[in-house]
């Protein structure tokens, strides 16, 4: 029977797959400048330790030979000391001068003789001195307590005698010390070099791509004139030109349908107009219709209206989309302004609240399209939110809040940008949002209102815990210049910007 054993994996691998996954998820930029600081620091650290143990081998390598030398030179007037009549071999010892840091140890007639009490026979290593002591010079390196020994041994068999000298290589330990930490600093800083190297090639070579991003990002707020500036890299150019091109083909789309739509809101102008006037003159004549033809009377003529004021939607949106709207500014008094809108709109029986600090708000505002966005507002919580609850005024730092509540069932949270699309309405929506009233453009154009005054539109819930939703339009308080064609934002430095064709309306 064949046994399957669970592979089982190690914490090093572990570890090294979280960091991969930690390196996947940093920028690209962000991984080129790691990739040259790992690249540095590799490098230095291999030509640091090439360089420590290359320098290490000399510097121990001429000691050595240094304190050898001295040794035999040593032995020899030892040697010539001990061919005399008797003489104190301490005293003979004493005379031997030596370098910094050794200790002489004479061997002779069996008996040891050191020049200093703490270095003697117990501090030489017994292989030394048996290899010595058979009539073979020697040398040997090692710790004795933490400290960098060197012994050298020279037998004397004229005399029966053996020389030994004990160097500390204390001296070079520091000197290697030293240049270890030399060769770490290098290390660091050519770490930072290679980071700092990395960032400005890394930042250079992904200019294009930032470029494509932020232009990327204009064309997403609606500037579909943005290009990016052409680059000399092959690769990267061939992103840059694909990127134009797509950018191109996207804006000749939007404007053939944007024309389209105004071409076609205009065609429809001239017969609708027609047929609202026809309409008029039979509910002028309504009480010599029967009471079926009036009711068809009815419907058509709330479907005129209805078709009608899609119509002056459509034109609008094309307007806006053309670059051709504009702002007609003045400075009001904000809460005179929501009151008459309120009131002009049909909605006079909504409460108007208007907290403290907002009774004497005045901001420079296109007053015709502030009561576009209150009346569409109004518009929406009637059909579609259970009539609107109130409209507030307040006023937050540096901009005045226009708040519409309705008493619907809320909009969830997926759905509060999705209601600012354009066509959008329905089921979709909201479960009460499917009545089949409107087109989906009430919202839009509030949007489109709100933005071109620099404001911002969104909905939340009710602070009162009661179902429904507020829609809140924030407006800056400070003047606004006119939006216009010319004056439209061109992108990114450096990015050109193609022409727009402007449709006449």
């Amino acid at each position: 029977m064949a046994r399957f054993v669970e592979a089982v994996p190690s914490p090093l691998r572990l570890r090294f797959g979280r960091a991969l996954h930690r390196l996947r998820r940093l920028g690209l930029h962000a991984r080129l400048t790691a990739a040259f600081a790992v690249g540095a620091l590799v490098l230095s650290i291999l030509l640091s330790a090439l360089a420590y143990g290359f320098v290490r081998e000399e510097f121990a390598d001429n000691r050595e030979e240094e304190a050898a030398s001295e040794v035999v030179g040593n032995a020899e007037v030892v040697r010539e000391f001990l061919r005399t009549e008797q003489i104190d071999r301490r005293s003979v010892l004493e005379r031997l001068r030596t370098p910094v840091g050794g200790s002489p140890v004479l061997l002779s007639d069996e008996q040891w003789y050191p020049r200093d009490i703490d270095r003697g026979r117990r501090e030489l290593p017994p292989a030394l001195v048996q290899r010595v002591t058979d009539g073979e010079p020697a040398r040997m390196r090692y710790r004795l307590d933490g400290e960098a020994i060197l012994a050298v041994g020279v037998p004397l068999p004229a005399v029966r005698a053996a020389y030994f000298e004990i160097v500390s290589l204390d001296e070079l330990d520091n000197d290697l010390r030293a240049l270890a930490l030399a060769l770490v600093a290098a290390a660091v800083l050519t770490t930072l070099a290679g980071a700092l190297l990395g960032a400005a090639f890394s930042r250079r070579v992904l200019r294009p791509l930032a470029d494509v991003r932020q232009a990327a990002t204009a064309i997403a707020g609606g500037r579909l004139d943005t290009r990016v500036a052409k680059v000399d890299d092959a690769d990267l150019g061939a992103l840059v030109t694909s990127f134009n091109d797509m950018a191109r083909a996207l804006q000749e789309r939007v404007e053939a349908d944007a024309r389209f739509a105004s071409d076609v809101s205009h065609e429809l102008r001239s017969p609708l107009t027609t047929l609202a006037a026809s309409a008029e003159v039979l509910v002028a004549r309504r009480d010599e219709l029967t009471e079926r033809s009036q009711q068809a009377l009815d419907l058509l003529v709330a479907d005129v209206g209805r078709f009608r004021a899609m119509v002056e939607d459509l034109l609008e949106i094309s307007r806006i989309d053309a670059g051709a709207a504009s702002l007609a500014l003045d400075e009001v008094s904000v809460p005179e302004l929501v009151e008459n809108a309120v009131r002009l709109t049909g909605h006079g029986d909504v409460p108007i609240e208007i907290e403290p600090g907002a009774h004497h708000v005045v901001a420079s505002v296109d007053k015709r399209r502030v009561v576009r966005v209150i009346a569409n507002l109004l518009d929406n919580a009637a059909k579609y939110g259970g009539g609107a609850e109130r409209v507030s005024l307040e006023r937050v730092g540096g901009e005045v809040r226009i708040v519409v509540e309705d008493r619907g069932a809320g909009v969830p949270e997926g759905d509060r940008e999705r209601v600012f699309e354009r066509f959008s309405r329905g089921a979709a929506v909201v479960g009460r949002r499917s009545t089949g009233e409107g087109v989906g453009l009430g919202l839009a154009l509030v949007r489109e209102h709100v933005t071109m005054h620099g404001g911002r539109v969104w909905i939340e819930d009710r602070f009162d815990g009661e179902s429904g939703a507020r829609f809140v339009v924030a407006v800056p308080v400070e003047a606004v210049p006119p939006v216009t064609e010319e004056e439209q934002d061109p992108g990114p430095a450096g990015v050109p910007a193609a022409e727009v064709d402007v449709v006449e309306v």
